[in-house]
């Protein structure tokens, strides 16, 4: 048998971002035994699922997992992804893979997002937190924000924390903020809970500069991004798809059964 990991990133336009994702990517591999570590993109990016399959397959690969580098399980992770690694993967039918799954509800994620709050230096005991996630018309996306929201209260001492959205589900960070415009004495993160900076996290920036108009005990954290528990989480994701010790992760094509957590 020869292992092989397919590192799976999303791409983006930002040429930043991209070499963000890149860098981070390469620095996973050192984490790793297999002897065959390949790193590629669903879109916007070079090299392409396709090619970076192919590489793996050059460079004798019997067994490949392929890893998406995702927050949250949507239609990347459930179609857009497989769709790709079905068509490449048809050239190569005596290659075995597995299928990795997004990072999902991970408590070293909950962990990353409390240190963005503490990086801040402002005081954050019976604060009041807003985790702000990109959104999705999928309920999984909801649902597992919801969740990271609720863990984050368990592990933080602050008062509440707020789960909501940039578009396609409620509530959205908008209808949030304007609920907010007066401080009433309780200081309030704002954590984008996002990996990638870009147009989102400056779109964020913009309207949390104006509610600091009406509300100075506003605070903006960094986003989330590639923070060492995120890689830590990542690494878990990708442990667990080469190691593929219930059949879970077997590649089923472009079906995706959602994970349970």
């Amino acid at each position: 048998m020869k292992q092989a990991i397919l590192y799976i990133g999303h791409g983006s336009r930002l040429t930043k971002a991209q070499k963000e994702a890149a860098a981070f990517l390469e620095s996973c591999k050192q984490h790793m035994s297999a002897p065959i570590q390949e790193i590629s993109f669903l879109e916007l990016a070079e090299p392409d699922i396709e090619t970076g399959f192919k590489a793996c397959a050059e460079k004798g690969a019997t067994h490949i997992a392929a890893v998406p580098l995702l927050l949250l399980t949507a239609a990347h992770a459930k179609q857009d992804i497989p769709e790709e690694i079905a068509r490449a993967s048809s050239r190569y039918p005596s290659i075995h893979v597995t299928y990795g799954k997004p990072i999902g509800v991970d408590q070293e994620v909950v962990k990353a997002v409390f240190t963005r709050i503490e990086e801040t230096g402002v005081p954050y005991e019976h604060a009041r937190v807003v985790l702000i996630g990109r959104g999705s018309s999928d309920p999984d996306v909801k649902r597992d924000i919801t969740k990271i929201a609720a863990r984050l209260k368990a592990l933080a001492p602050v008062a509440e924390v707020i789960p909501c959205f940039m578009t396609a589900c409620a509530p959205n960070y908008l209808d949030v903020f304007a609920e907010l415009k007066e401080s009433g004495g309780k200081t309030t993160f704002i954590v984008p809970y996002l990996l990638f900076t870009g147009m989102l996290m400056n779109e964020i920036k913009r309207e949390t500069e104006k509610l600091k108009e009406v509300n100075p005990d506003v605070v903006l954290s960094e986003y989330l991004g590639f923070h060492p528990h995120v890689k830590n989480a990542f690494l878990n994701r990708v442990k667990e798809a080469v190691c593929n010790q219930d059949p879970s992760f077997v590649f089923k094509g472009a079906a995706y059964a959602s994970p349970s957590h």
